[in-house]
């Protein structure tokens, strides 16, 4: 591949963008947001849909293990635990995502504190409206490709109420910085992981994961579907053990990826290696995707990078434009 043959089919530069992940990060997380002050929040509710939806899947990974209970809502209806110590976090990049605009809409009705990050669009209006705290954030590309502003911006202005390290949060862009001189479009070489992974993607791809790397896995699948236009499934490897492995049993030309955290439990690295063996005792290829190491937040943000990127370069590779989805916005012209 050549930076010529990526310039012809990506007519809106969506590689430019992807190459601006590890300042976009740094410049958010810098900036000098006011950041929110609420005492008391033990239960936190994410609202967003695909790219925004990411935001909320990332940051559940990195409280799972603290006293905050979180819930990512990816439809209307927030659950009903939401009390006065609840803490609702929605965004949607866009500004006109249809389910979270309803969410807030609906805020007066409960107990709950409401903060809302946009581009504008009809969330910015009606979070001020409604009195809820709101931070506008440019969009950058699309949706998809603004995840690192909006990340880091989040990042940003909770800082008072999300138990995460500074230093956690600047390792993870460091980590960025370091995966972007492999993967971007200034190193269209044999030692591209991204470049590799989406040369060796001919058919479609099963995602395998573990829960903690969840978001990496979903935000993988969602954006093969969006950028390369291809069929994805994703299963948690613990859960496929107990249903989806059986289908293994007939032949097929789906791909299986699999996507491994530095420091899995060590009962899911017992079930990786049972799984390869599986699959090897019946010659099926597989792909590995390793998270090297680092703190949580490093490990799916660098995740994501390489397994996006590689999204584009599928796209490239099948000479489409890993922009346009009209699928998406014929269904939104006609929500009411």
């Amino acid at each position: 591949m050549k930076i010529s043959d990526i310039q012809r089919y990506d007519s809106k530069k969506m590689y430019e963008a992807y190459d601006y992940w590890p300042k976009s990060a740094k410049e958010h997380y810098e900036k000098d947001f006011s950041k929110l002050e609420i005492d008391n929040v033990d239960h936190i509710v994410f609202a967003g849909m695909g790219g925004s939806g990411t935001i909320g899947d990332i940051i559940s990974s990195i409280l799972s293990k603290t006293n905050i209970h979180v819930n990512v809502v990816k439809g209307y209806l927030l659950p009903k635990t939401v009390d006065s110590n609840t803490l609702v976090v929605v965004t949607s990049i866009s500004g006109n995502t249809d389910e979270v605009v309803s969410i807030v809409k609906n805020s007066k009705k409960s107990k709950a504190k409401f903060i809302s990050f946009s581009s504008g669009g009809n969330l910015e209006k009606i979070s001020i409206a409604n009195n809820v705290k709101y931070i506008k954030i440019p969009q950058i590309h699309s949706p998809r490709a603004s995840l690192p502003s909006f990340l880091y911006t989040t990042l940003n202005v909770l800082e008072n109420i999300i138990p995460i390290k500074k230093n956690d949060i600047l390792e993870s862009i460091s980590k960025l910085e370091q995966t972007q001189k492999l993967i971007s479009s200034s190193n269209l070489n044999e030692k591209n992981p991204s470049l590799s992974l989406a040369n060796w993607i001919k058919n479609m791809p099963i995602i395998y994961y573990p829960w903690g790397l969840h978001a990496a896995a979903i935000r993988f699948k969602n954006s093969l579907q969006e950028n390369a236009k291809l069929h994805t499934i994703a299963e948690d490897v613990i859960e496929c053990c107990h249903n989806g492995i059986v289908a293994w049993e007939n032949k097929t030309n789906v791909q299986p990826i699999i996507i491994q955290g530095y420091d899995d439990h060590i009962k899911t690295k017992e079930r990786w290696k049972i799984f390869k063996e599986f699959l090897q005792s019946r010659q099926i290829y597989f792909k590995e995707i390793n998270s090297g190491q680092g703190n949580i937040l490093s490990k799916i943000m660098y995740l994501i990078y390489l397994l996006d990127y590689s999204t584009i370069y599928h796209a490239i590779e099948s000479r489409m434009d890993p922009t346009p989805v009209k699928s998406i916005e014929f269904i939104k012209k006609r929500l009411k």
